[in-house]
């Protein structure tokens, strides 16, 4: 016979990405249509050992769906990663008669809840974690698309295109960094977005004559007078890329690191309704007696799978885009 789920948690944990709220909001509502309480822990996996938690209500997540950032606010937790520190989580969950928590956030965040209930059942508690994907970098291997990309993407796209605007009108070569630590899909898809000379990534090893000396000259030859140059974080370092350019090339670039600006703003469509359809899916995961999940986005659906089976798998990197890429920059000589 199945147990009763009649109090679950909710939390945000790692690095904060929009549509985290509306997550959230999916989550609480959700519960509480199915008869389920929700509590709300602050601060990640920090909340359960230090004990900050708050009662989630349908009207605690009233207008959050089209906020940035994170209600519940997020951290990253040392302790939580030693046996002790999850030993005084686990002293939280039962204090509240926690029977599940719902953990949004990225690879970290689910290692962390995946290693909470085994310690759980080690004790002889019943404490099933399921895990909603939540990260700009889109880099869950087990899930098509993360919550935060697209609206990260969007605040680069516009960024970088007032920046052209300048570069433009002063003639100029532009070299942008954009998030992206160990994966390059935000800074392809922006690139292929703003119609960028060269992009760099961590998949793909640069060669700087090639990448971006060749390509800097090739636009020149075909007229133009601005390059714009999208620098994957993982890849490099912005401000040494422009400075080699400097001494390749004889031009003077100018530098902009992107930086958090990223993380903010008021989440897209696609996050928003990605978000909520992922909340709902988590609790009824969790009602359904299938703990140990992780939410995901498959072909356009949003389903759930084993978590332990989601953190083993790897995401194939879509270099069929950078070849994209590489084809609407490739310039000649009389060709715009």
């Amino acid at each position: 016979m199945e147990k009763q789920v009649k109090r679950i948690g909710v939390l945000t944990s790692g690095g904060d990405a929009p549509g985290m709220n509306a997550a959230v909001r999916a989550v609480v509502r959700t519960a509480i249509s199915q008869g389920v309480e929700c509590v709300g822990i602050r601060r990640g996996w920090n909340g359960l050992i230090n004990s900050d938690f708050t009662h989630m209500s349908a009207t605690s997540v009233s207008h959050i769906i089209n906020k940035g950032g994170t209600i519940l606010y997020t951290a990253r937790s040392e302790e939580f990663r030693e046996p002790s520190g999850r030993a005084k989580a686990l002293s939280t969950c039962k204090l509240l008669g926690l029977d599940g928590i719902v953990a949004i956030g990225g690879d970290g965040t689910f290692r962390g809840a995946l290693a909470l209930s085994r310690q759980a059942a080690e004790q002889g508690m019943d404490l099933q974690v399921v895990g909603i994907p939540a990260t700009i970098d889109n880099d869950i291997g087990c899930s098509h698309y993360t919550i935060g990309f697209d609206t990260a993407c969007n605040t680069a796209i516009e960024c970088i295109d007032k920046l052209r605007d300048t570069m433009q009108s002063h003639e100029r070569c532009s070299v942008v960094e954009v998030m992206g630590r160990h994966a390059g899909y935000l800074a392809l898809y922006v690139g292929i977005a703003v119609g960028a000379t060269a992009v760099l990534i961590p998949e793909r090893e640069l060669n700087f004559e090639q990448d971006i000396v060749e390509k800097i000259r090739r636009a020149r030859l075909s007229g133009t007078t601005h390059y714009m140059i999208v620098v994957a974080e993982g890849a490099g370092s912005a401000m040494d890329i422009g400075k080699r350019i400097h001494e390749e090339i004889g031009i003077d670039p100018r530098v902009t690191v992107l930086g958090h600006i990223q993380r903010g703003g008021t989440p897209s469509a696609r996050d928003r309704e990605t978000a909520s359809r992922m909340g709902y899916r988590a609790v009824m995961s969790l009602i359904e007696g299938k703990g140990n999940r992780v939410v995901v986005t498959q072909d356009g659906r949003v389903t759930d799978m084993d978590l332990e089976e989601g953190l083993q798998m790897a995401k194939p990197f879509p270099m069929d885009r950078y070849q994209i890429l590489e084809s609407l920059s490739c310039r000649q000589p009389g060709l715009f």
